[in-house]
């Protein structure tokens, strides 16, 4: 289905994209763009989504949510099997549908490239030789272990692992399902006809120098510990199985608690793991030549060319 063919959305209406690795800024910008128009912030963080991870998401404060209505936030459960790029791309093009009947413009933010990707170009659709398949493949890989997937996935389709969440079984496992069921690499099928939006996008990514961005995300993580993020971990124990907890700043705490490692090793794990993700995500988006990139201070410029934009 397209889901193009159910919205009704009147021209003329604008969604600021604000991506860009972890760390950067985004939240803070995304609050003072969404002050600027009166505009209202879709979450594009797929780790937010779910309402029992918190601080190792690094979620807006309450202060800053009370600053502006945030939408895609603390929406799901960890329990929720069954989220995906697919259903967001559904779920925000119905939100905004009703949206845009009474604003102008609104303000996507976030890391998540798949999802972010979903909503602006429309998500990948997949052409499977039959069910059945589909139903032994998904069996199969279920009972297989990170390591394997990591390796077989690097092994089918080398270009999609130099950009994937490696630590995300579901993504891996997902790449793995469409190799199998179609004989294609999944990077080669994910290059498709970009789905034309009844609104206009405008995205801006922001940037900044590696040593730079690593001091921030190795600060951000030491902040995490302080705020709490140990008793976050602890008290989501007993489900470390789900694979929505299988991520970065929960795995390494995981691994503490069971006295795998020291915590001091575990932090700074945490850090490392980040930076690798930073990097995936860098990569990630430096491929979407839509996008517009800034250094987090250039704020004068930023806005100045959203204005241009608009106009």
């Amino acid at each position: 289905m397209n889901p193009n063919s159910k919205f009704q959305i009147p021209k003329f209406k604008v969604l600021i994209v604000v991506c860009g690795p972890t760390a950067i800024g985004k939240t803070s910008l995304a609050i003072d763009l969404a002050i600027s128009y009166q505009s209202e912030i879709i979450s594009a963080d797929s780790r937010q989504f779910y309402k029992e991870m918190n601080i190792g998401t690094a979620k807006p404060t309450e202060e800053q949510l009370e600053e502006v209505p945030h939408h895609f936030i603390n929406n799901i459960s960890i329990h929720n099997k069954s989220y995906s790029a697919g259903k967001y791309e559904y779920e925000v093009l119905e939100f905004l549908e009703k949206y845009f009947q009474q604003k102008e413009i609104a303000v996507m933010v976030g890391g998540s490239g798949l999802f972010i990707n979903a909503v602006c170009s429309g998500f990948d659709k997949f052409e499977k030789e039959d069910d059945s398949h589909l139903w032994v493949t998904r069996r199969f890989l279920n009972e297989k272990n990170l390591e394997w997937l990591q390796a077989e996935v690097e092994r089918l389709d080398p270009e999609y692992f130099a950009i994937v969440d490696k630590k995300n079984p579901m993504r891996l496992k997902r790449a793995l399902e469409i190799i199998y069921t179609t004989g294609k690499k999944y990077s080669e099928q994910r290059i498709g006809k970009k789905t034309e939006r009844p609104f206009n996008i405008i995205k801006i990514g922001l940037s900044l120098p590696r040593e730079i961005l690593n001091e921030r995300i190795n600060t951000r993580v030491d902040e995490m510990m302080k705020a709490g993020l140990l008793e976050e971990v602890k008290q989501l124990y007993l489900h470390k199985k789900l694979h929505t907890l299988n991520t970065v700043g929960y795995t390494e705490l995981f691994d503490f608690i069971e006295d795998k490692i020291s915590l001091e090793d575990a932090v700074a794990l945490i850090k490392q793991n980040t930076r690798n993700y930073a990097k995936r995500q860098m990569t990630w988006f430096k491929k979407d030549d839509g996008i517009k990139w800034f250094q987090p201070e250039q704020v004068e410029e930023l806005f100045n060319y959203i204005n241009e934009k608009i106009q």
